[in-house]
């Protein structure tokens, strides 16, 4: 007899760890992608580098993320994907025109946090508006997630 195959999809959580330290979240947006051919394939197995990502507006209004790299597919044949190319988000008019409104004050970026497969199979890439940290901010930071551990070692105790 056959063995069926597990039909419970693997859950695709990829986090730029990164970012958490270089930025500060203004704003959380979860945006669909267009992928292309075998890109989902490869998403699916986790092969996907968002550290070096950033989100830029296009003349004509729609939101593009480069640096995103998606590994060619290793079953892929001549068919397969680009690995860095960029690719375009799917967010509805209002979300587009708060973010290029607020991306063009002083030192602001759009930058990716999270790509993740939902409930339906669709790969989403979670974005946020985000302002770079500064030195200080950084240490306080550290300083509080220290303070924090040590706490919680205290209070296991």
């Amino acid at each position: 007899m056959a063995t069926k195959k597990d039909d419970t999809p693997k859950r695709v959580n990829i986090l730029n760890r990164r970012a958490s330290h270089e930025y500060a979240f203004l704003v959380k947006y979860d945006a669909g992608i267009m992928l292309q051919g075998t890109e989902i394939k490869s998403i699916r197995e986790g092969s996907v580098q968002i550290q070096d990502g950033f989100c830029t507006f296009h003349p004509d209004g729609s939101l593009w993320v480069h640096n995103l790299t998606i590994a060619k597919y290793t079953e892929g044949t001549y068919n397969n994907h680009e690995p860095t190319r960029a690719r375009k988000l799917l967010l509805n008019k209002r979300e587009l025109k708060q973010l290029a409104n607020k991306n063009q004050e002083q030192g602001l970026t759009i930058i990716p946090i999270r790509m993740f497969v939902n409930e339906r199979g669709f790969a989403k890439l979670e974005i946020a508006l985000a302002k770079g940290k500064k030195l200080f901010d950084k240490r306080d930071d550290l300083k509080a997630k220290d303070q924090k551990r040590e706490m919680d070692r205290a209070r296991d105790y």
